[in-house]
């Protein structure tokens, strides 16, 4: 395995696991994320949906043979990462509680980009087998 692959999958895995572990969190409904969504003004029940579209996104980030749904998941992450930094914002929380999202969504462009360059280098050096 590359240096290459080993960063895309390191990167990819270390940020799954984070997503996987805060969906979980939201499916169990944790203290936390209890009293951040009221600090928000949202109900309760949108932990259930969230955390199941996390795993969901975990699912498609690791998979390899359908790109499109990859593509999605790392879309309705990023969107994710912004409500969530433009809720804090629009509720006047301080600025570290704005941000935090979008380190999370900074973190995630690490994986998107190295999945990226994969996909190019495939296309360059006609190996399909590696574009996903």
């Amino acid at each position: 395995m590359s240096k290459f692959s080993i960063a895309y999958w390191t990167s990819t895995g270390v940020f799954s696991a984070m997503i996987a572990l805060d969906g979980i969190g939201g499916i169990t409904h944790q203290q936390a994320g209890i009293e951040a969504l009221q600090h928000l003004g949202y109900p309760e029940y949108l932990m259930s949906i969230t955390g199941i579209a996390k795993l969901l996104a975990v699912i498609a980030l690791l998979q390899t043979k359908y790109p499109i749904i990859k593509e999605w998941a790392f879309a309705g992450l990023a969107f994710n990462f912004i409500g969530a930094s433009m809720s804090h914002y629009y509720i006047h929380d301080d600025i570290v509680k704005t941000i935090f999202p979008l380190v999370f969504l900074a973190i995630m462009y690490i994986p998107y980009f190295l999945w990226k360059r994969k996909q190019i280098l495939a296309i360059q050096y006609d190996l399909p087998s590696i574009s996903q």
